[in-house]
């Protein structure tokens, strides 16, 4: 049977972007009693309910004529041609017969593969979440034009399948495809789901005789989900409207509603932290694969462990930007070491619950309702709380939510000791199991005991162990990459250093920061052999290259250390990571007048190992873990020790000295008092003009520095001889 007949018989006209009736699937348009005319091939019915007509082509063979004697009205054949269809509905078809493809779909779909490959063509150079979009959309076609046939019972979406290709063909569409690639991602995702669906389709009808009416009520239960999904996001499309009014009235709601509520900043993920490009690709396919299985039973937790210095960030960070462009990512949150005084842990589902609350207006409404009936919800560090009123609403809705919801959770290890995981666990290791099949969560961690014994093996969980994936060919390009522009490095040092990584990618990254370091009077063949020197044996991989980088950058003269730990006693002791700015504010009032010099001298030199360096209005952070590690163990660092307990009487003495400097009423040039913070147009703005950093964290954190200081005299009058004490 064609597909212009196809059409025609499931009263499908051409596409419209309206959604189809559930009645007009399976129905002659032509009939108003609803009966379906008899099709070559298949088995004809009366109009009587239940009542078959014998016919030599309706009865399958067996291979055996005497298995079919016992076939009557009153014993129907149960084989993959019949099936008992007064229980169906609008189903009323038998098992349908197998269809070929129509020559015009054929045609359709290779002419979209053909669009995409032309080199010159209107798809050439897009952005990266348009090219998302356009392999989801190649990769589906192709699926379609792998298969033979098709059963009939799933040719109506074929046919819409079809027609989404022929618009995206349209020249107007073409045009548009670069500047609406969050769309269609969305669309693509969808027909992605369509030809999975379309080419199983038959595969699982082999195991449906004996459930015939579960399996013709599920079949059609997803061909409609699957119908209004695709004709809600081509009008979307196509339309491209402003919110009407009504929708941003409700918004101003819900924003009212959840505007209070306690979440951590600066979580997210990290361009600089994604992985080299070439690399990682068949863990990265991988993942990408378990995010878009439309199986029901699919894990819904992803968890990806390994050894310090691995690349596991990288993989996390990589995927939630991929995400991010392709319009999925419902949150990413990253723990570090440097942030365990912040206590991130109690304010994980929060923030979660704030960015899915900033991702789609129907997960806002779930959030803000949440709130709206306990006000609490916004300010309790209880995790588990957190999940169940403000994370499971959003199930509720997920349905109607278009596309993957995914949530990465980065470095769970790096919240502290065990008791700060022991709220986080139990959710991602067995109310997780409870996600809707939209959702999908990502976590990386080392493998502590805590977190083994509760991610590793559970039904729900997908555990991948990152030291068994092979990586030497990755980091050899990766060290390629970084050293391309060092003549004196050719491929044997390349070999050499790969070689030499056993597997880290922290190590080889340091090894090439080390040997790109510009230093009087040494080459870089020279830093090379040095970092080649060092045994491991002697010493583990990561302290040696932390000590030769740190003595490449730093050095190791008495005054230049001093100041070396007394900054980065500073940068790892702020309850919360502090730009350049801000901690030279503060170092200017510390007690000490030796303590009063820019931290630039020491920060400046520390790119490697540091983010937010050159920008000094962005905040100072470890790029890696293991840095905080090997500061923090004497017997690691050595001279590089950072473990003096007098920082923290600075911090307070200085957070003090900015109160009552800095302090000073309607500091924002509010017009009045009386208008709640929700009420106040850009505050935001006003804030961040009138605030500055440190006069924030001094605001927050003086009395948590005060609380960990030894006891002092002066630091006592300082305190007594404050404003408002």
């Amino acid at each position: 049977m064609r597909l212009g007949r196809m059409r025609k018989f499931f009263g499908l006209s051409d596409y419209s972007g309206g959604a189809l009736e559930p009645g007009q699937v399976g129905q002659d348009p032509a009939s108003s009693s609803g009966t379906v005319p008899v099709q070559e091939g298949r088995i004809p019915e009366t109009h009587e309910t239940g009542k078959v007509e014998q016919s030599t082509d309706a009865i399958a063979s067996t291979g055996n004529e005497d298995d079919n004697q016992h076939v009557t009205k009153e014993n129907p054949p149960l084989d993959a041609h019949l099936t008992v269809s007064r229980d169906l509905g609008a189903a009323k078809e038998a098992f349908s017969c197998v269809v070929r493809v129509d020559d015009k779909c054929v045609e359709v779909l290779k002419g979209f593969i053909k669009v995409v490959d032309t080199v010159d063509g209107p798809l050439a150079n897009l952005n990266p979440i348009a090219r998302v979009a356009v392999g989801l959309l190649t990769q589906a076609a192709q699926t379609v034009l792998d298969q033979d046939s098709y059963d009939e019972s799933v040719s109506a979406l074929l046919t819409k399948v079809q027609q989404v290709y022929e618009f995206l063909q349209k020249q107007d569409t073409l045009k548009s495809i670069k500047k609406e690639g969050h769309i269609l991602v969305q669309i693509a995702q969808v027909v992605s789901n369509c030809a999975e669906f379309i080419s199983k389709y038959s595969e699982k009808k082999s195991f449906a005789p004996r459930f015939a009416k579960q399996f013709f009520s599920d079949t059609q239960s997803n061909i409609d989900v699957l119908h209004q999904r695709l004709d809600a996001l081509m009008q979307l499309y196509r339309d491209r409207p402003e919110e009407p009014i009504h929708i941003n009235v409700q918004r101003l709601s819900d924003d009212f509603k959840i505007d209070g509520m306690r979440y951590a900043k600066e979580v997210g993920m990290m361009t600089v932290k994604q992985c080299l490009d070439g690399t990682r690709e068949e863990l990265l396919a991988d993942i990408i694969h378990w995010i878009n299985d439309p199986d029901p039973n699919v894990p819904r937790t992803f968890y990806l462990y390994g050894q310090a210095g691995r690349g596991k960030s990288a993989i996390a960070h990589t995927i939630a930007l991929w995400c991010k462009n392709a319009g999925m990512l419902g949150s990413c949150f990253c723990f570090g070491r440097e942030r365990q005084a912040e206590h991130l842990e109690r304010r994980i589902f929060t923030t979660i619950a704030h960015d899915l609350a900033n991702r789609d207006p129907l997960l806002r409404r779930a959030v803000a309702d949440a709130i709206a009936a306990d006000d609490s919800l916004k300010t309790t560090p209880d995790a588990i709380q957190q999940w169940e009123k403000l994370i499971v609403p959003t199930f509720e809705v997920s349905d109607a939510v278009v596309g993957k919801v995914v949530i990465v959770i980065d470095a769970l290890d790096e919240t502290g000791e065990e008791a700060s995981r022991m709220d986080i666990l139990p959710v991602l290791a067995t109310w997780a199991s409870s996600l809707p099949p939209s959702f999908r969560i990502l976590v990386t961690s080392r493998p502590l005991p805590d977190v083994q014994e509760c991610l590793v093996n559970p039904p729900h969980v997908k555990d991948r162990l990152l030291d068994d994936v092979p990586a030497e060919e990755d980091i050899r390009r990766y060290i390629t990459t970084a050293l391309d522009k060092q003549r004196d490095i050719g491929k044997p040092e390349t070999e050499q250093l790969a070689r030499r990584s056993d597997g880290h990618f922290e190590w080889a990254r340091l090894a090439c920061e080390f040997i790109k370091t510009s230093v009087a009077g040494q080459t870089a063949k020279e830093r090379f052999d040095e970092v080649m020197s060092h045994r491991s044996e002697e010493r583990n991989l990561l302290d040696a290259i932390y000590d030769a980088l740190l003595g490449s950058l730093i050095g190791r003269k008495p005054l230049t250390l001093t100041r070396f730990r007394s900054v980065m006693q500073q940068v790892l002791s702020a309850l919360e990571p502090l730009p350049m700015v801000a901690l030279d504010a503060m170092r200017t009032v510390f007690p000490h007048k030796v303590d009063h010099y820019k931290v630039n001298i020491i920060l400046g030199f520390m790119s490697p190992l540091l983010s937010g360096v050159p920008d000094k209005s962005k905040p100072i952070r470890l790029l890696h873990g293991s840095f905080y590690d090997f500061l923090t163990d004497a017997s690691r660092s050595r001279e590089y020790f950072v473990g003096d307990q007098t920082m923290d009487a600075n911090l307070a003495s200085a957070s003090l000295s900015i109160l009552g400097s800095k302090l000073q009423f309607n500091i924002c040039k509010l017009d009045t008092s009386y208008l709640a913070n929700s009420e106040v147009i850009d505050l935001e703005d006003k804030i961040k003009a009138n605030i500055p950093s440190d006069l924030s964290y001094s605001c927050q954190f003086w009395m948590e520095h005060l609380q960990r200081s030894e006891f002092s005299v002066e630091l006592a009058k300082q305190v007594k001889g404050s404003k408002g004490f």
